[in-house]
């Protein structure tokens, strides 16, 4: 995988900010930079797979009837059978 320079004008009062949360993290401007875009990229691609598979699997809520509890086998024994 290469690599591709690229060339941002930003206003100097972001500059700063990039570069004071940069240091806080020990990290260049670039890296940064760099850090954020492919974090963002991520959860942009996540929120799109979510997207598809509650589109697949259609998206919670919208069944026609609410799932019930199954019930419990006929020859089940309740704790308090017996007990007046």
């Amino acid at each position: 995988m290469g690599s591709t320079v690229l060339s941002l004008r930003i206003d100097g009062e972001l500059l700063d900010r990039l570069r004071s949360h940069a240091a806080k993290r020990g990290m260049s401007v670039q890296d940064y930079v760099a850090r954020t875009l492919i974090r963002e990229d991520f959860d942009e691609r996540f929120k799109t797979a979510v997207d598809e598979t509650e589109k697949f699997y259609g998206a919670e809520g919208e069944e026609a009837e609410p799932r019930q509890a199954p019930a419990p086998p006929r020859d089940h024994v309740r704790p308090s059978a017996g007990i007046a």
